[in-house]
């Protein structure tokens, strides 16, 4: 006679022995359901460039570059030239260029970017340039990358952002057979574009009457020293709050206050892309695109390409506003951070200039 289970261990009836085997189960389907979106991931951040890390000479200091060639066609091929907006931007900008070299990479274009003075290990001090050294590395870049076997010379061009719209026009108004600018959300006038951005960003959090008028009183108080050239410490001890202002970038903005791009508009005489966003708090969109009209010699060439829903940045508003969703495409689908339009008008607009040629 079976005696059965001793009182200290319990039975392994057949339900007992089934849970194991679920837990194995359900860890494998965990294990692939990770190993499936790992591989989403990985995929989605395979971009269909060849990515070349090299040395710009030339220049005031070597810079620290890629240059992102196209995998198909044939060379020589076309270059766009990378120019940043503000900030300690790496060559890639954290990989945020990466989608935008593709789409021109299709179009049979190489992309040039570096990093800017002082970041990723590179020589220099991108808060010691002043938007005039900015233009001559750019020109000189381009230099460099026309020398540079399988870049055709003749069809580079420039894309830049933010920043860059005092940068662009300089280079575009001097450099002897530029093919095209593509300008993302460039200002005009320094000044007035820090106004704008200052108003618009106390809109868009709903500050009270009295916060407006402090905040502006604040920037008449800055305007006011930089046009007396204070130094730092003098201006902070007389404003009180610097909003995050260094000594460093208070030489900075010292060196770039002025700068307005009409006068160098003016000399621009190859055809413009500008590229604007409907929420952008950083420029004054209409007003941009108004002086651009008026300004360039060649309006005629001038294309406006409008993304309602985009940001300064080129980004759709909802995503920009919420972190998390930010995030999220960001690692699962980069490609899809962007306005609607924007990777595929790059890549038309360069096409259809090739086209007319």
């Amino acid at each position: 006679m079976n005696p059965g289970p001793s009182p200290s261990a319990p039975a392994v009836t057949g339900r007992s022995r089934r849970r194991p085997r679920r837990l194995l189960q359900s860890l494998a389907l965990v294990v692939a359901l990770l190993l499936a979106c790992g591989g989403w991931v990985a995929y989605q951040h395979t971009y269909d460039i060849r990515e070349e890390q090299v040395t710009i000479t030339g220049g005031a200091q070597p810079l620290k570059g890629v240059l992102a060639w196209p995998t198909g066609g044939r060379g020589p091929y076309g270059l766009v030239v990378f120019v940043h907006g503000d900030g300690p931007v790496d060559a890639t900008h954290d990989t945020f260029y990466r989608p935008a070299w593709e789409a021109l990479a299709r179009a049979g274009y190489a992309s040039l970017s570096w990093n800017k003075p002082g970041v990723g290990g590179a020589p220099g001090d991108w808060l010691r340039q002043s938007m005039e050294d900015r233009a001559r590395e750019t020109a000189a870049a381009i230099a460099w990358a026309r020398t540079r076997p399988g870049i055709d010379p003749e069809r580079v061009g420039l894309w830049g952002a933010s920043q860059a719209g005092w940068v662009l026009p300089k280079v575009a108004a001097r450099t002897p057979g530029l093919r095209f600018v593509i300008a993302v959300s460039p200002a005009v006038n320094w000044l007035r574009q820090g106004r704008y951005n200052l108003l618009a960003e106390l809109r868009e959090r709903d500050a009270s009457p009295e916060e407006t008028e402090a905040a502006v009183a604040r920037s008449e108080a800055t305007r006011e020293h930089l046009r007396r050239g204070s130094t730092f410490e003098r201006y902070r001890a007389a404003v009180g709050e610097v909003d995050g202002m260094t000594p460093d970038r208070w030489r900075f903005v010292l060196a770039n206050y002025t700068s307005d791009a009409s006068e160098d508009l003016a000399g621009v005489r190859v055809p413009v892309l500008l590229m604007l966003g409907g929420h952008d708090l950083n420029v004054d969109v209409a007003e941009t695109e108004e002086a651009y009209r008026r300004l360039l010699p060649r309006p005629d060439r001038l294309q406006v390409r409008r993304y309602p829903d985009a940001t300064h940045s080129m980004v759709p508003k909802d995503v920009e506003d919420s972190g998390l969703r930010a995030f999220v495409l960001a690692v699962a689908a980069p490609r899809s951070l962007f306005a609607e339009g924007y990777l595929d008008d790059l890549r038309d607009y360069v096409e259809r200039l090739d086209e007319e040629r």
